[in-house]
C-alpha cells in the first residue's frame, strides 16, 4: 500500500497520542481521519523500542478494519497487552520509537521456493498453532529462506522443520515506516488529534 509521507506521519503521531492518552487515562482518543488511504480496511502491526530494544510489537492481520483504527488498537496492545514485556510507563515514551508495517492480503503458497526473503514475511498455520513473523525480521537478522521458515515455526511452538509437511504457509509483504519521538510527552496528553 502506497502511503505518502505526510500520510505515514499522521498514522505514526496517532500512534504515538493514543499511547500517551490510553497510558495517562485509559480512554481512546478519536481522531477525525478523512484522508482515503488511512481509512481503507487493511492489517497492520506496531512496533515499539526504546534505545534500540523491543519494547512491544503487536499487529492484525485480517483487512476488517479502517487502517488509522488498527494503528490505535495496536498501538495500545503494544504499549499495554504484549505478554514478552511490561506494560510501558508514560516515562518511557519521552524517548520510544515507533514503527508501522501496513500490510498487504495474506496469499497462500504451496510451494516455500516462492518465498522472496526480504520482501516477504510469513503467517504458518499447523496442529491449531499460528505464528508470523514481518518482512524486516529476516532482514534485520541475516536469516536466508530455511532460516526464516524455522524461525517462523518457533514463534508458533512448533517444531523447526513443521514447515516440510501438513503447514499452511501464507506470504504478505508490508510497507514499514517509523518516527523516533524523543520529547516530553506532556505536550501531547491533552486536547484534540490534528489529524481532520
Amino acid at each position: 500500500m502506497e502511503l505518502s509521507e505526510p500520510q505515514q506521519n499522521t498514522l505514526l503521531d496517532l500512534a504515538y497520542q493514543t499511547i500517551v492518552q490510553y497510558l495517562s487515562d485509559q480512554a481512546v482518543p478519536e481522531a477525525r481521519v478523512t484522508d482515503a488511504p488511512l481509512t481503507q480496511k487493511v492489517g497492520a502491526f506496531v512496533t515499539l523500542r526504546r534505545y534500540g530494544d523491543l519494547r512491544g510489537c503487536v499487529g492484525h492481520v485480517y483487512a476488517d478494519m479502517p487502517l488509522y483504527e488498527v494503528v490505535q488498537q495496536m498501538a495500545i496492545s503494544a504499549a499495554e497487552y504484549d505478554m514478552r514485556f511490561m506494560p510501558l510507563t508514560l516515562d518511557e515514551m519521552d524517548d520510544i520509537e515507533i514503527e508501522i508495517s501496513v500490510l498487504s492480503p495474506l496469499e497462500r503458497i504451496s510451494d516455500v521456493k516462492q518465498i522472496e526473503v526480504g520482501t516477504h514475511g510469513l503467517l504458518i498455520s499447523k496442529s491449531g498453532r499460528r505464528g508470523l513473523l514481518l518482512p524486516q525480521v529476516a532482514t534485520e537478522r541475516g536469516w536466508d529462506r530455511e532460516t526464516f521458515l524455522e524461525a517462523l515455526c518457533d514463534k508458533a511452538g512448533l517444531p523447526p522443520d513443521s514447515w516440510k509437511q501438513g503447514a499452511t504457509i501464507h506470504v504478505f509483504s508490508a510497507t514499514i515506516f517509523d518516527k523516533h519521538f524523543k520529547q516530553p510527552h506532556a505536550a501531547h496528553a491533552e486536547g484534540a488529534l490534528p489529524l481532520a
